[in-house]
């Protein structure tokens, strides 16, 4: 295993990878209104941009998942550095000058779809890394901290790319969240260690085919249905949360940025603190019911929280409530690795994509569902039938257990 330090490093340094990797992959929603006015775009056509991402990113999540378990992390990371910079500098010059304007759409479908391709190694990657890293009593609270460049990325995006995009315009802002993805690819070449070393763990014996036997698994199933709503929710706020403010709620659009970032800056404290709160009850209700106890009680009250977001006339209770929705939403994503990791000790890269699939399946349907929803229903109404996903993605919890032995 990994030394003491080098954990340590490498924690911190996921932490800035994978934070740079969320800025160039929503950088996009928050220059959104920019490119939707440039090309003539609708919110349904831009919503399919979005889910052209998801389709990559989720198609591509087992693959990746069996691959981060095969290849090291530095390696996969250095690539999808240099990919995220690529493709993310290719996004702000999609017909550039008018140049095929009416190709506009396809080109920033084309480009976001190989953006989800490059991206889904990410997490699977960091989680098999971690594993390799960290004692399993300290894998929730390891993965927190990585899994918070969630929070961090979704919060420094709309406060660095929103004044850009407004003086020097949205191509402008998507170059500068290359040039970040490029200097986070330079850190990791310098200082990411170079070799992992599998610890001595506790697995039941491989079956003759271990892919189609943990694939089977029925703890593995309930967990990453649950995830799959999760990720529904959870996406609705990364796309949607900032156009939302500005179209529907007529925040100003600096205002609507500061706001945009409340609930990722909140999830910098909270996805750790998920991931601590989930270590204590572990040791003190047991393997099972300790893995379940913040997914229960954060996803229904996240639930409630999205209900009374959507039906308060005051805007800025909206946005306290939906703030909170949010911050619950994404304090559950520690138990949801962690007790993957648990199902799948020594395929913790194939599991955690295979469960990956799932929440991006949610996440893939939810940005171009829900404005569809809002068309015809209202934002009201489809916030308010989103909100029942939430209490369903808590009971499926009811189905994981880890006292027994999974293939």
């Amino acid at each position: 295993m990994t030394s003491a330090p080098s954990a340590k490093r490498l924690v911190l340094l996921l932490m800035a990878v994978t934070s740079a990797g969320y800025v160039c992959r929503v950088a996009v929603t928050v220059v959104a209104p920019g490119i939707m006015h440039d090309f003539g775009l609708s919110q349904a056509q831009m919503g399919t941009v979005f889910s052209a991402f998801l389709l990559g990113y989720t198609l591509f999540q087992i693959p990746s998942g069996a691959l981060a378990d095969r290849i090291g992390a530095r390696n996969i990371f250095l690539a999808l550095c240099a990919g995220w910079t690529l493709l993310t500098a290719l996004t702000g010059l999609a017909a550039f000058h008018g140049f095929a304007l009416a190709l506009a759409l396809p080109q920033l479908w084309l480009i976001r779809l190989m953006f989800g391709v490059v991206s889904a190694p990410t997490y699977p990657t960091a989680v098999r890394a971690l594993s390799l890293a960290a004692p399993p009593r300290l894998h929730a609270r390891a993965n927190s901290l990585v899994l918070a460049s969630v929070g961090l990325g979704s919060a420094f995006t709309p406060l660095l790319l929103a004044p850009l995009a407004r003086d020097h315009g949205w191509r402008a802002a998507l170059l500068a969240a290359a040039a970040l993805a490029a200097l986070a690819g330079l850190l990791w070449l310098r200082f990411a260690p170079r070799h992992f070393h599998t610890p001595a763990i506790s697995a039941p014996p491989h079956p003759a085919n271990p892919r189609r036997s943990l694939l089977r698994s029925p703890g593995l199933w309930f967990l990453s249905a649950s995830y799959f709503l999760q990720a529904y929710l959870g996406y609705i706020f990364v796309f949607w949360f900032y156009l939302y403010l500005v179209q529907v709620r007529h925040f100003e659009l600096l205002k609507a940025a500061g706001f945009t970032a409340l609930p990722w800056l909140a999830t910098v404290f909270a996805i750790p603190l998920g991931g601590l709160l989930s270590d204590i009850a572990v040791v003190r209700l047991g393997a099972t019911w300790g893995r379940r106890s913040v997914p229960l009680a954060a996803l229904g009250a996240a639930g409630i929280f999205l209900v009374l977001g959507a039906r308060t006339p005051s805007p800025y209770l909206a946005v306290a409530s939906l703030t909170a929705c949010t911050v619950l939403v994404l304090c559950t994503e520690c138990p949801f690795w962690a007790t993957m990791t648990q199902l799948a000790p020594t395929r913790g890269g194939l599991a955690g994509g295979a469960m990956n699939f799932a929440g991006n399946l949610g996440g893939m349907i939810s940005p171009a569902l829900t404005p569809w929803l809002a068309s015809r229903i209202g934002w009201q109404s489809a916030l308010s039938l989103t909100a029942s996903l939430a209490l369903l993605a808590a009971l499926l919890w009811l189905g994981v257990r880890l006292d027994v032995a999974e293939p």
